[in-house]
């Protein structure tokens, strides 16, 4: 029953496929936050990024958010610079036209959150432009060797330092995911993708590997409830995709 979990599954899901419609896309969206919010993302990012910020006692900060979605995160990153009297300077990346756009139109009440249209592995800024570069379950999307790509791109783009969240391979996590899903989530793509990601998202060892072989430094690699795990990585600014 658990050797499904030894290995990454490459299975494609439906959002990598593009079988759904538009409006299974647009509740996508909607219930999207609501699990993330439930399982974790914003609480690993205040454990990691926002920390980090604090500890480093940045007064003003920017952070350019790869595969933002409809910017969640930002929205989280943005409440707690002015609850703590901070400049920032956020930027959501999507390479979806209608997620770019759901980053602008959610988040019309924060002018520090910008939003832009590009791809993730060849990011449209200069080295170091940004103090730090993140992603939240954006790389289980990808083969090995594209995470590594993609690592490489963001500790380009980032100053001081890279934080990657995504899922936890683990049979609790998929199994109490499948369970609840079938009485609390109503979007087809989030039942079924969502326990798919598990499926093909990272065991510690394996992300902090990648980590390593992408020729990061500094990297670790920690576990967060209830089912996270979290890659952090100094800056290498002007590190190149063929590094």
């Amino acid at each position: 029953m658990f050797d499904r979990f030894r290995h990454r599954s490459h299975e494609l899901e439906h959002l990598d496929k593009g079988d759904y419609t538009p409006e299974e896309y647009e509740g996508c969206i909607v219930e999207l936050q609501r699990v993330n919010e439930w399982l974790g993302d914003a609480s690993a990012l205040r454990e990691t990024l926002l920390r980090e910020i604090s500890r480093a006692e940045l007064r003003s900060f920017s952070v350019l958010d790869v595969g933002a979605g409809s910017g969640e995160l930002l929205r989280v990153a943005a409440r707690w610079s002015r609850e703590t009297n901070r400049e920032a300077h956020l930027v959501g990346l999507e390479l979806n036209e209608r997620s770019a756009r759901a980053i602008a139109e959610e988040s019309a009440e924060f002018p520090e959150i910008a939003s832009i249209r590009a791809d993730a592995f060849r990011l449209p800024f200069t080295d170091s432009e940004f103090d730090y570069v993140i992603c939240s379950l954006f790389t289980h999307h990808f083969r090995d060797e594209q995470v590594m790509e993609l690592l490489r791109e963001m500790c380009r783009a980032a100053r001081r330092r890279i934080f990657v969240i995504d899922l936890h391979r683990d049979p609790i996590a998929y199994y109490f995911y499948t369970t609840l899903g079938r009485l609390f989530l109503h979007n087809r793509l989030i039942r079924e993708d969502g326990a798919l990601s598990i499926l093909r998202s990272f065991k510690p060892g394996e992300l902090e590997k990648l980590g390593h072989e992408a020729g990061l430094k500094d990297v670790a690699v920690e576990k967060h409830f209830p089912s996270r795990l979290v890659l952090s990585a100094g800056a290498n600014g002007g590190m190149r995709l063929n590094s």
